[in-house]
């Protein structure tokens, strides 16, 4: 924290006047230094007023400067400073903190300024100590300093990505984190050789039944011991904020060597723990059930933490696989402030300047407010959106839409049509003359049909669920592409090589042009080499081969680009002149060519 002290050399000179002289306990009227010793002092050290008492000269210190600079509120500005720059700094750089002592007030803060933080056991991060709240509480209820900010708290409550137990690996962390970032904001961090293939098959597929999500991350074992493996490269994957919001998992991992941002979804039954305070006697540990594939207050704000620590000083791409059946929208998490934290996650996506994948995986699905929150329309600049074939989206569950748009007389109606049993008594019914063969025959009716609708409410909610499927949404334009899970490592990876290198051609060609040029604009140029080179436009791997191999091509393209962006500003800026301004700056133009 900041350092603080008191004017040193004013102590053996303070008096004080006390209301009355033989009864201290009275209490003071001010503290005042005598005419000799305030005749020593430097000027401009205290402030006072003179007064005269019982005919004796007295200052009355109104304040205390000092001599010396840096002993109080100045400091509190200089902290002030270092947390404004500390704050600019993560949008700027990359920041990160090891925080392998105890840090105070301020010191704190600028941990969580700089956002991404790796905490070693030994390492409390608090605002006041705890024998200075035991003083304030007036009992000894904190024993450490661990109780108010160890990494039992800090983890838990997503101040920490990771903990530490020593300085070794806490280094070991912090060059690993180093690994995935670039070498400047501008650049996307570079691939580095991987022996895993990129062609190789994803062996872990995701089931309908709850599941590991680290295990397609990462690979696993299977029960005989056998490699199982993942989506990334082998050994590339690291979890931050593991302790914290647990029904998200987040990290950042390699693929073909290129370092992302993964985002994934936990499908298992996760808990909560909010612990006791020590001050409030009454108070008692908190275990909260939190089921999977749905966003709560805390994994939302972490998906948003996530997401802006991607793109502020590391500029990572982002493998979001989404699998998410929306929020939680019950009153605690209402309270606890879950639409904000879900509205954070669009606000970061919109900012995200490198290209973001979402992908649902098999047996996932995506439905309502959670789809909305992670459609590219957000960022189209940036975002994709991908579909494994067994995945499925929609607004609602089977279920729910079928409460609304497939009842019980619709039900009936599909009984009626395609059950034979029903047609023939339906035909037997419409014959009949006498009131009890009527009764009778409706009777069976309708027990037929009590009987049949379990089964055709199943039906229903198939007919409900070919609507959610991969082929509609691709039909409808909401999703790129159908990507079946085994070989969608190879298509990811030549996907993102591709994205990378018509944004690395795009901020080229921006240069060039001193303007933003767009997306469209590049894949237009792009798109025209591919055609002249006879190469389809929607072989990720062939373009890359083609950009990779037409560096001459590229720029010239570039240049045409920067050509039509510098002429269309320069017909802008000399459209208000007459004749002769036009005349004379196209002379000017020509002197200073020449």
């Amino acid at each position: 924290g900041p350092r603080s002290g008191l004017g040193e050399e004013k102590k053996p000179l303070v008096n004080v006047a006390w209301k009355d002289a033989a009864n201290p306990a009275a209490g003071y009227e001010y503290l005042y230094l005598s005419e000799p010793d305030y005749a020593t002092l430097p000027a401009g050290t205290v402030l006072a007023d003179k007064l005269t008492v019982g005919g004796e000269a007295r200052y009355r210190l109104d304040a205390v400067i000092g001599k010396l600079h840096g002993i109080g509120v100045e400091n509190l500005r200089g902290s002030g400073m270092i947390a404004g720059e500390t704050s600019r700094a993560y949008e700027d750089i990359f920041t990160l903190s090891y925080v392998t002592g105890r840090s105070v007030g301020i010191g704190a803060y600028l941990n969580r300024l700089g956002q991404r933080v790796i905490q070693k056991d030994e390492g409390p991060m608090i605002l006041t100590g705890y024998s200075a709240l035991n003083k304030l509480l007036g009992r000894d209820v904190y024993s450490s300093q661990d109780q108010l900010g160890g990494p039992q708290i800090m983890l838990p409550n997503g101040i920490a990505h990771m903990g530490v137990p020593n300085d070794q690996a806490g280094m070991e962390a912090v060059v690993r984190w180093l690994s995935y970032t670039p070498e400047t904001v501008h650049h996307f961090a570079p691939a580095r050789p991987t022996a895993d293939p990129v062609d190789r098959l994803v062996d872990f597929k995701p089931t309908a039944t709850p599941y590991d999500p680290r295990n397609f991350l990462a690979g696993t074992v299977d029960a005989d011991g056998r490699p199982l493996r993942g989506f990334f490269d082998a050994g590339s994957f690291t979890e931050y904020h593991a302790q914290w919001g647990k029904s998200v998992v987040i990290g950042r991992a390699r693929l073909g060597g290129q370092p992302v941002g993964v985002i994934a979804v936990e499908t298992r039954m996760t808990e909560t723990r909010i612990p006791a305070d020590p001050a409030n006697p009454a108070s008692s540990e908190m275990v909260l059930q939190q089921a999977g594939q749905v966003w709560f207050p805390d994994s939302a704000f972490k998906t948003a933490q996530a997401l802006s620590d991607f793109n502020h000083g590391e500029r990572l791409p982002v493998f979001i696989f989404a699998n998410w059946r929306g929020f939680s929208g019950g009153t605690r998490d209402m309270f606890g402030e879950v639409l904000k934290y879900g509205a954070y996650i669009v606000d970061a996506l919109r900012k995200h300047d490198a290209p973001v994948f979402v992908y649902i995986p098999p047996h996932g699905e995506l439905r309502g407010g959670s789809w909305v929150v992670v459609d590219p329309t957000i960022n189209e600049e940036m975002m994709e959106m991908y579909a494994e074939c067994n995945s499925r989206g929609g607004i609602l569950e089977p279920p729910g839409i079928c409460d609304i748009k497939f009842r019980k007389p619709d039900l009936l109606k599909l009984m009626a049509r395609n059950d034979p049993v029903l047609r023939e008594l339906s035909a037997k019914i419409g014959s009949l003359t006498m009131v009890a063969d009527i009764e009778a025959c409706q009777a069976q009716i309708d027990a037929r049909q009590e009987a049949l609708l379990p089964l055709y409410l199943q039906v229903a909610y198939e007919f409900a669920d070919l609507h959610d499927r991969p082929g509609r949404m691709k039909a409808k334009g909401v999703i790129r592409e159908v990507v079946p899970w085994e070989t969608s490592r190879t298509y990811f990876y030549w996907r993102l090589k591709r994205r990378l290198a018509e944004a690395k051609a795009q901020a080229a060609f921006s240069q060039l042009a001193a303007r933003k040029i767009t997306r469209a604009e590049v894949s237009g140029k792009l798109s025209a080499l591919a055609t002249a080179s006879g190469i389809d436009w929607e072989d990720d791997r062939a373009i890359v081969e083609l950009m990779e191999t037409s560096s001459a091509a590229i720029e010239s393209a570039g240049r045409e680009l920067a050509f039509g962006a510098v002429s269309a500003q320069l017909e802008t800026l000399i459209a208000p002149l007459d004749a002769k301004a036009r005349a004379d700056l196209l002379a000017f133009l020509q002197s200073r060519v020449k």
